[in-house]
């Protein structure tokens, strides 16, 4: 059953997103399935210990869930005008 969660991306990193996801399945919307298949992808390729480093790095960055949540709506504006 899929999960959902909230992830922090660079303006790059999301604009690469966008553009893949746009071109792929034509819409912003699939976002989600573009990181899981990049991710899925990555995994299958012997990264998982790249992945684990990742993860288990010390956060350097603080937000709360409203303030990311208006960032992630801004960005979003941006993009999809």
């Amino acid at each position: 059953m899929p999960k959902r969660t909230t992830i922090i991306l660079e303006d790059d990193v999301y604009r690469m997103l966008v553009e893949e996801s746009i071109k792929a399945y034509g819409s912003v919307k699939n976002i989600s399935r573009v990181v899981n298949e990049i991710l899925k992808k990555a995994l299958k390729e012997g990264m998982e210990k790249e992945f684990h480093e990742l993860l288990s790095l010390k956060k350097v960055a603080h937000i709360t869930a409203k303030e990311f949540e208006g960032f992630r709506r801004e960005l979003s504006k941006r993009f999809e005008t």
